[in-house]
């Protein structure tokens, strides 16, 4: 088995990165002659490296030379319209399934990573499955699902989706502004609080990749990747606020603030022509009921259960985020 990673010097892909190599499973990274390679630098020697990317088509042969397995974990989380998105998450990957489709039968499977944001919102009573009709709320979503349709209608090999929720651990950026928050003593509330959530730790994320590239139980199957516990912003800042050691007071983010606040930010992003992940579509998705899924269909079928809990994954998060600095 040869595995071809895209999006390896990314948050999620650097720890499937991490976890391919502890395996001893030889690797090929696809990556920009000009991508950010901090938090893979240091292995790379262990790995076969390509330069290229989803939007050069004629990169991608050479990177697939040799190759059996595919998990294509690329993509856009921000960008500064629906067109951006959609360039990166479909039409990318659209032009590496056309490239593994002209390889014929040397691809045996092709995992593909999505999001929980493809199938829409859900709540704690009512968990969307992977069975019910998707229905995303923001750009980002319906092109993470217009990627999944190219995956679903266009690859000749056998293929796996995975669908995390929020995903959370070392090394993550976005997370990183609740902690620092938390720190400076605000426990910003959106909503009440109450929206619950499902969340998946980096490292649970990245060993289900990996047994989702050979279960043969996993053949052209959606899961959901998370943890199966169920938390609530709240609780969420709270077991921060406990973990940083640090007294904090509410911040309640009334709809109309968070409104002007995503806004605001789509304002700057498009003046300065930097893509920020709190945009105006972002607005959907922070006062949807809820960003819950049934991850049971992983446990009973693969055997796999993102089993870190909050607690422990915030501690270990925080762990990293002082031991780099970053807090």
């Amino acid at each position: 088995m040869k595995v071809l990673l895209t999006g390896a010097n990314g948050f999620v892909g650097s720890h499937i990165f991490d976890q391919l190599l502890a395996r001893q499973i030889p690797t090929t990274v696809l990556l920009r002659s000009s991508g950010d390679r901090r938090f893979i630098s240091e292995r790379l020697p262990g790995a076969e490296v390509r330069t290229g990317g989803m939007d050069q088509p004629a990169s991608l042969p050479a990177a697939l030379a040799g190759v059996t397995h595919v998990i294509h974990c690329a993509g856009a989380t921000k960008a500064l319209s629906s067109d951006g998105f959609f360039a990166v998450n479909q039409l990318g990957t659209r032009h590496l399934i056309e490239a593994v489709n002209r390889l014929g039968p040397q691809i045996q499977r092709f995992v593909h990573i999505s999001s929980l944001a493809a199938a829409g919102p859900g709540t704690a009573a009512k968990p969307v499955r992977e069975g019910d009709e998707p229905s995303p709320v923001s750009d980002y979503g319906r092109s993470k699902l217009a990627a999944e349709r190219e995956v679903m209608e266009r690859c000749n090999p056998d293929w796996v989706i995975l669908r995390p929720p929020a995903v959370y651990g070392p090394r993550d950026g976005e997370f990183l502004r609740l902690f620092k928050a938390v720190k400076s003593h605000l426990r910003p509330c959106f909503g009440g609080g109450r929206q619950p959530l499902s969340l998946v730790y980096v490292e649970d994320l990245a060993s289900a990749v990996l047994v989702a590239l050979t279960h043969s139980a996993s053949s052209r199957k959606i899961f959901f990747a998370g943890s199966p516990e169920v938390v609530t912003a709240v609780e969420l800042g709270e077991r921060i606020a406990a973990e940083v050691k640090s007294w904090t007071m509410p911040l309640p983010l009334p709809n109309a603030v968070l409104w002007l606040a995503c806004q605001w930010a789509e304002l700057v992003s498009q003046m300065t022509r930097r893509a920020n992940v709190l945009n105006a579509q972002k607005f959907a998705e922070l006062t949807a009921p809820g960003w819950v899924c049934d991850v049971s269909r992983l446990k009973v079928e693969l055997g796999v259960e993102c089993h870190t809990s909050m607690r422990d994954g915030i501690a270990k998060t925080l762990a990293w985020y002082r031991a780099q600095g970053w807090l």
